[in-house]
């Protein structure tokens, strides 16, 4: 019965109305930007290190754009950057990482506009600044029952919903591996996220700046590594990703809309552009001009999709260790590896085996718990900035907040237990409630953003 009402929800929040609207508003806003993704690299990467700025008094309120950084990147890496990624080569084909490129390069402006938009719209808050999307959506679009929904959507798809995905990802993986009961592994997660979490965003912040890119380089060297071993494969890959994205061979052509949707779903699903977690984040920053923060979450985009993601989708190409099913019959279009059928993480693993043999799955497993656990700290970030934005430090803000925790904690418990089909069903709507109303408030409140990055520009502020 759940199973049945996930999937009906699921294919109404996901409908091609969505596909078209993120891939739109990328493209509008990349046009709009004169594609500062691209223009505006090397500033990027240079804002990353700006340092927080400080009031009249000397003393800075939010946390600096390093760290805000670290914290954004850490909700986009996680289990999509490589189960995800494997989800969406076993039904999409090679032809699907296409797609992902195609999400990160338009979903980088989007990232900008959202970014720059949450630094514009903030307030002070005893744990330091905080604001986001649910912000600009009743300061700029004067709606505040709209902002109010946000929240509430924010608390409810990333909170709860897209925290299932993460522990199932990671409680699979460890079971493929050591043989460890999911519901231990759950227990180690939970002990973990709720020794952070309890410390509020300086915790949150201070963790994700050492975690997040001590984990995402070392993976992205185990991946190069991988890639170099198999690297008689690589063109015929590329060439295979190419023919995939378009439909061009006959396998290939006959599941072209599900290339397609797995590419921008597991591409969203991956990066977040457009989602609005990357703005809550940028909302807590303290940087000179909000264009600043707007480049520097652009950049997260990138790294997270088009090095990570990219890394482990090649790895998995390179080394054959995929499945393509037909998402609507089941029926097994491509069978390289039949003895892991839909074992979707088992895809990585056994990528790295066929080079290490014996490590891939420990390496993988060890990958996903850094993962996972970066990333549930973001999740709870995003959510306690909501509840925050809902109370503004009144009454009865304390309470709701260590209850939330207690849901999220007990969400990270059912995650890992549950199946992992339904789960990931279940993190999409997560995704899909949020992009809904975040784009459209983008593309009304763009103009502000793109005036931002005109003074910019026009004052070298950098």
């Amino acid at each position: 019965m759940l199973e049945k009402i996930v999937s009906i929800v699921n294919d109404i929040v996901w409908s091609p109305v969505l596909v078209v609207l993120l891939v739109g508003a990328g493209l509008y806003f990349s046009i709009r930007t004169r594609f500062v993704q691209v223009r505006r690299f090397g500033l990027m990467i240079k804002s990353l290190f700006a340092p927080a700025h400080k009031d009249d008094g000397g003393s800075s309120k939010g946390i600096s754009s390093f760290q805000a950084f670290c914290v954004a990147l850490s909700g986009r890496v996680g289990t999509g950057n490589i189960v995800g990624v494997a989800t969406a080569i076993a039904l999409g084909g090679p032809g699907a990482l296409f797609w992902m490129w195609v999400i990160a390069f338009l979903g980088a402006s989007t990232a900008f506009v959202e970014a720059t938009l949450g630094q514009m719209y903030k307030f002070p808050h005893a744990t330091g600044y905080r604001g986001g999307p649910a912000c600009y959506i009743e300061q700029g679009l004067k709606s505040r029952w709209l902002g109010v929904l946000f929240a509430i959507l924010t608390i409810i798809g990333y909170g709860l919903l897209l925290v299932t995905v993460q522990s199932n990802g990671m409680a699979s993986a460890a079971r493929n591996t050591f043989g460890i009961d999911p519901l231990v592994s759950a227990i180690v997660l939970v002990v973990l996220v709720g020794l952070v979490i309890i410390g509020g965003i300086k915790s949150i912040s201070r963790v994700a700046a050492v975690v997040t890119p001590f984990m995402a380089l070392g993976y992205i060297i185990f991946t190069i590594v991988v890639i170099v071993l198999h690297i008689d494969a690589v063109p015929g890959v590329f060439m295979s990703i190419i023919d995939g994205a378009f439909g061009i061979k006959p396998v290939a052509g006959g599941i072209l809309g599900s290339t397609i949707m797995m590419g921008v779903k597991r591409g969203l699903f991956s990066n977040e552009a457009g989602e609005g977690g990357g703005a809550i984040v940028s909302a807590s920053a303290s940087v000179s001009h909000p264009a600043k923060q707007g480049l520097a979450q652009a950049f997260s985009v990138y790294v997270d999709t088009l090095l990570i993601c990219t890394g482990t989708a090649l790895m998995i190409l390179c080394s054959g260790t995929y499945n393509i099913i037909d998402a609507k019959t089941g029926e097994m279009l491509v069978a390289q590896a039949p003895e892991l059928g839909a074992n979707y993480v088992g895809f990585t693993q056994a990528a790295v085996d066929s080079v290490l043999q014996g490590v891939g799955s420990g390496f993988v497993s060890i990958a996903l718990l850094f993962f996972v656990f970066t990333t549930l700290m973001a999740y709870y970030f995003y959510a306690e900035s909501s509840i925050i934005y809902m109370f503004r430090g009144g009454k009865g803000e304390k309470l709701v907040i260590w209850l939330f925790r207690f849901c999220l904690l007990g969400m990270i418990v059912f995650g890992a237990l549950k199946e992992a089909g339904v789960i990931w069903q279940i993190g999409d709507i997560g995704v899909g409630i949020t992009a809904w109303i975040n784009v459209i408030a983008l593309l009304i409140l763009c103009p502000q953003a793109i005036r931002a990055l005109k003074e910019f520009e026009d004052k070298k502020l950098w």
